[in-house]
């Protein structure tokens, strides 16, 4: 009741605040595709008011960062919790918004039961497959007609093409994949239904991705489009790499996404390096705990405006790019892969303010229509 009071709350605030006069996001980039972002709780339920109604004035679609993962929503066999995901579905509802379900199969943030019987062993191949279906068709059959998309089947493929091995994959075999595709359909027919997956921009996930779109078709399973998660660094992924995927993409005859879309201004941390001066080490990995300095400020502008070229060029392939978070004290990369670091890798800033580059994107746009 207590949430479903601040939902209600946050639904009416974010109904009756007055969005700025500045031109939005979703308004620039109305001819070229969807404008997205991730949702967490706070957002979800109104605890973050002030984001929740930014949200809905720059955006036209969303995706739920977590509450549709497994462990969330099927924490225990048969017991679902929809406390989140309901108002979740209906935030995008009442602002008219392209919502995507995120994520059915991902061997991450599994349920810890979902492989095992009550005496703690694999489970038999059919016994997986129905959990599998169970799972699929509780969710897709709630927001039958709600939900726009999912993201059926999460990061299954490695870099050098390979299936990644996980317990569907060791329980089911291959084929885990196409039934994961075709209990989504036959729960929703008409959702779109979505394979998504980072580092696209490698050769050996590129052509393996190619392959199962090939292998779904040829079979007469529904793969509506390629999400391409774009986790960047300054140096990573290559741009050029980055777009032969993409085209590769939608030659096959699928719409491509930009999906988790962030940059990171911040080292890679090697976890396993032998470190003497473990002090040292943490300050090293992050060097702007108080804001970044002008130049790496500089540079991170025109890496965005690199990829925003590319995805304007590519707007007729493209259907929606999506940032992974609303603001840069939202996103997932502080803390992360150790705790004390700070990034700047989203359109937000921590102040909930569109970064400068971003404002002077969506003008230039907005003036040449």
């Amino acid at each position: 009741m207590k949430r479903q009071l601040l939902w209600g709350i946050a639904l009416l605030a974010a109904a009756c605040s007055t969005p700025p006069a500045e031109p939005t996001l979703k308004e620039a980039f109305a001819d070229e595709f969807l404008v997205g972002t991730a949702l967490n709780a706070a957002q979800i339920m109104g605890q973050d008011r002030e984001a929740q109604v930014l949200i809905a004035t720059h955006f036209n679609s969303i995706v739920a960062e977590n509450c549709m993962k497994s462990e969330e929503i099927q924490p225990e066999e048969g017991k679902f919790d929809f406390s989140l995901s309901d108002p979740f579905v209906a935030f995008g509802e009442e602002n008219d918004m392209f919502i995507i379900g995120h994520t059915l199969v991902w061997h991450s943030q599994l349920a810890p039961w979902f492989p095992f019987d009550k005496e703690g062993n694999k489970v038999s191949r059919e016994v997986m497959i129905e959990r599998l279906k169970s799972h699929i068709t509780t969710l897709v059959s709630r927001y039958r007609g709600r939900i726009q998309g999912w993201d059926v089947v999460n990061e299954a493929i490695l870099e050098d093409g390979t299936l990644r091995p996980t317990p569907f994959l060791e329980i089911i075999g291959e084929d885990y994949l196409e039934l994961a595709f075709q209990f989504a359909h036959e729960a929703d027919p008409d959702a779109e239904l979505y394979y998504n997956d980072y580092s696209m921009a490698s050769e050996g996930k590129r052509n393996r991705v190619v392959q199962l779109i090939r292998d779904l078709k040829a079979k007469g399973i529904r793969i509506d489009a390629v999400g391409m998660q774009n986790h960047m660094g300054m140096d990573y992924p290559a741009i050029e790499e980055f777009e032969k995927s993409l085209t590769a993409f939608a030659a096959e005859g699928v719409k491509v996404m930009i999906t988790e879309w962030d940059i990171t201004v911040l080292p890679t941390v090697r976890m396993g390096a032998e470190v003497s001066d473990r002090v040292a080490y943490a300050k090293q990995m992050n060097p702007y705990p108080d804001g970044m300095p002008d130049e790496v400020s500089q540079a991170w502008d025109e890496r965005l405006r690199s990829f925003v070229d590319l995805y304007e060029k590519h707007a007729d392939k493209i259907s929606r790019v999506t940032a992974w978070g609303f603001s840069d004290g939202d996103s997932w990369r502080n803390d992360w892969p150790m705790p004390g670091r700070t990034d700047y890798p989203l359109l937000f800033d921590r102040e909930k303010k569109l970064k400068p580059v971003v404002q002077e994107i969506i003008n230039e746009k907005i003036n040449n229509k």
